[in-house]
């Protein structure tokens, strides 16, 4: 696939949580029974939400085996836990008793799992969800600058119960001030961003203005009163999720997918080293793979792709700063109207969810 993503640093833990929103996810799939998923494993959350659709199987590729021991953390989370419990050992909720809880789940680790986790307990304790680069990266941001920039009466303003009227009107009279323009270009520059959030190497293909873009994207989210619920919005400003849970740690979806965790599989390494001439998928979720990608890599893993997937295959993928778009490159992939389902995107950093279907050989 990709020369960055093989030139990337993959000995640590990059994502503790995925940063796509699995509710349009969930919606532009439209996952059946008698579906064949692969799904970009991150830090598994929308793999498992997938889960709670009951497909027929769910395999989870990423190319980082550190991401691999915190999916099967998680699902032995789901077996092993209940949820309450779930919500205490990863995080969400405050807890005193991670270690012991450790000691239910670890029984349906394997070896080579068990052996990364027992040498990394401190991360365990710490809640886990928090312990990514990417998540160390926004906390510094909601710790360190928030306070330079805004009072803590100010932040909850933010998220208080409101008119659309009168979150744009906040935005602008209250929120919208030179410290945050400032601290906001500073942080989430390609060059901060590259060091401490994101690898480098995976700003190759990007060629615009990151910190316009970000604000841009910042300043249309904040005006707008569904910012009040978002979840990721709450995480990066404040420190964490709050009250608004991602969609695999509701309660509501707890058990379908424990029910349906052995469907799932997980595989190391890049897509094209994981599919293998047997292999065809109904379901594709592609997170924003593809904006690592050269237009010649992309092109390459557009026929890997059609390669497996069967009749009438949905794929699905986020651009964030490089528009990538299957149809592009191929007539085989007919584009799906996503729009509806954009605009209720809480991953609101993205520049646009795209969705493809197998059509018609050339």
């Amino acid at each position: 696939m990709s020369k960055n993503f093989r030139s990337t640093d993959h000995s640590y833990l990059r994502y503790a949580n995925c940063w796509e929103d699995a509710d349009v996810l969930l919606k532009g799939l439209d996952i059946q029974s008698t579906d064949n998923v692969i799904s970009i494993l991150s830090a598994g959350d929308n793999t498992f939400s997938i889960l709670s659709k009951s497909p027929q199987k769910v395999v989870a590729v990423d190319v980082n085996s550190v991401q691999l021991f915190l999916g099967e953390l998680k699902k032995a989370c789901f077996l092993t836990l209940t949820h309450s419990e779930f919500l205490e050992f990863l995080g969400f909720k405050k807890s005193l008793q991670r270690l012991s809880l450790f000691e239910k789940v670890k029984v349906k680790l394997s070896t080579q799992c068990l052996s990364y986790w027992e040498a990394n307990k401190n991360l365990i304790e710490k809640g886990i969800i928090y312990q990514g680069k990417f998540e160390n990266y926004f906390r510094i941001f909601s710790s360190r600058l928030m306070p330079l920039i805004h009072r803590s009466e100010t932040i909850a303003q933010l998220f208080a119960t409101k008119t659309n009227e009168r979150q744009a009107d906040f935005y602008i009279e209250k929120w919208n001030t030179w410290r945050w323009r400032l601290l906001f270009r500073i942080f989430f520059s390609k060059t901060i961003m590259g060091k401490f959030g994101r690898d480098k190497a995976l700003f190759k293909e990007v060629n615009l203005n990151v910190m316009d873009y970000l604000l841009g994207k910042v300043k249309s989210t904040l005006s707008d009163k569904k910012c009040q619920s978002n979840y990721f919005l709450n995480f990066i400003i404040r420190g964490d999720f709050g009250l608004n849970l991602p969609h695999y740690a509701r309660h509501e979806n707890f058990e379908n997918i424990k029910n349906n965790c052995h469907k799932l599989e997980f595989k190391l390494g890049l897509l094209e080293d994981v599919l293998t001439s047997d292999m065809k998928f109904d379901k594709f979720n592609l997170s924003n793979i593809f904006e690592y990608l050269s237009p010649t890599e992309f092109k390459n893993i557009s026929n890997v792709l059609l390669n497996h997937s069967n009749e009438n295959a949905v794929l699905l993928n986020w651009s964030l700063m490089v528009k990538r778009r299957l149809n592009s490159v191929s007539n085989s992939f007919s584009t799906l109207n996503s729009d509806e389902i954009s605009q209720t995107d809480l991953g609101f950093f993205y520049n646009e969810v795209s969705i493809h279907k197998v059509s018609a050989s050339e």
